[in-house]
């Protein structure tokens, strides 16, 4: 490993803190309401509390437990549940249902304190990365096209590498489940700059409206839909539209909301490419104090890979901004139930490493696609072989029983 980074120190924002203009009339951006802090959000600047107490535990790491499914199978222990649990809030805030207050608890930087990162670590933390992916840039004919990686890839390679490879082999085409959570994200980003309180419904009808008026990608498969499967989707993202609703305040523009955050990175004079798209992000960095939240949607239950996702994600938004962001969380609408953990360099560290294992797995598989490896696991019963897998059958019948 390259020179060991300098350790993150907690550092304290001011004591007075100027409460947001509640109206929006203003552009001038409160540094703690960005932070998605709740007494700027509230309106009245109080004494702040003790940071939220927060654990992290250990998860397993088989990898045959990685399942790629946006309605992935809950995990079937209680006790392999990644949650971090506010302390109660003794002062909720008026007009918001316990769901949004909890989600502000957990979320929101009650004490003010925040780790804040040398000037130097951007440039290590892109180093420590090269170091491990260099290798494996160099082994990449020169004549092959960059290596493209995102959170699918690694997620998929980690688990069943033959699955991956019969992923790979499959032609792309749009259909209902798919096109319900890229309707919703629309949905949602136009509720940021829509005037009034419209209906989840309203602003589904006016994303697939505008989603449909693009001749590409799901503007095509739109304009050719039916009736019903037209009706079956604007039914199911209105459903996922008015979850989020519910279990989200309105996003003040202080918090800096941002919806589907494209993040890239060339590495390794660009032979590899890492690159992804958070649901949600909150806050931005200050300085080189971290202030940002990432978020994910997700329905369903929770699977062992969505932490891994987001790490990914504070990955990419590192070497983006220069600062890691401060917290992530995975909320499932469906449950209400939201799965959170503070960034940290350890939690960075695990990330390259993790990183660095995939990408060489899908350099290796690029150039012999024959070495792939079976992983059986819950991701299984989604797997295009299934039919025809023995050892996925018997994996899948053998947990149905148990």
């Amino acid at each position: 490993m390259p020179t060991p980074k300098a350790k993150a120190t907690p550092k304290a924002s001011p004591p007075e803190v100027t409460p947001p203009d509640t109206d929006h009339s203003e552009m001038e951006i409160n540094e703690r309401s960005s932070d998605l802090d709740p007494q700027a959000i509230q309106g009245s600047p109080s004494t702040p509390t003790d940071p939220i107490e927060t654990t992290t535990p250990q998860v397993p790491q088989d990898p045959s437990d990685a399942v790629d499914a946006v309605d992935a199978p809950q995990l079937a222990d209680a006790n392999d549940a990644i949650a971090i649990e506010p302390r109660p809030d003794p002062r909720p805030i008026d007009g918001l249902n316990p769901a949004q207050n909890r989600l502000i608890a957990l979320l929101g930087n009650r004490s003010g304190a925040a780790p804040e990162y040398p000037a130097t670590f951007a440039h290590q933390f892109r180093a420590d990365l090269e170091h491990h992916l260099q290798p494996i840039a160099d082994a990449i004919p020169a004549e092959s096209d960059n290596l493209w990686v995102n959170k699918h890839d690694l997620s998929t390679v980690h688990g069943c590498e033959v699955r991956f490879l019969a992923e790979k082999a499959e032609e792309f085409a749009w259909t209902v489940p798919m096109a319900r959570g890229t309707v919703a994200h629309k949905a949602i980003e136009l509720r940021l700059g829509w005037r009034g309180e419209p209906s989840p419904m309203e602003l589904v009808d006016e994303a697939l409206a505008r989603l449909e008026a693009n001749d590409r990608g799901i503007g095509e498969f739109l304009q050719r839909a039916t009736e019903a499967d037209l009706a079956e989707l604007r039914t199911e993202s209105n459903e996922r539209v008015a979850s989020f609703m519910e279990m989200f305040p309105p996003l003040k523009r202080e918090w800096r909301p941002v919806v589907e955050a494209r993040m890239r990175s060339e590495l390794c004079g660009d032979r590899i490419v890492l690159n992804g798209k958070v649901d949600l992000t909150l806050g931005q960095a200050n300085g080189t104090t971290a202030r940002k939240v990432l978020i994910d949607f997700k329905t369903g239950g929770p699977a062992l890979q969505h932490r891994d996702d987001l790490r990914f994600y504070a990955l990419l938004d590192t070497l983006r901004v220069g600062v890691p962001p401060r917290m992530l969380a995975t909320v499932y609408l469906e449950s209400g139930r939201i799965d959170a953990e503070e960034v940290s360099e350890g939690t960075l560290d695990a990330t390259i490493r993790r990183v660095a294992d995939g990408v060489a797995r899908l350099a290796s598989l690029a150039r012999v696609p024959d070495d792939a490896a079976f992983r059986p696991g819950k991701a299984c019963r989604w797997c295009p072989l299934y039919d025809s897998c023995e050892p996925g059958q018997q994996f899948i019948a053998e947990a149905d029983a148990n």
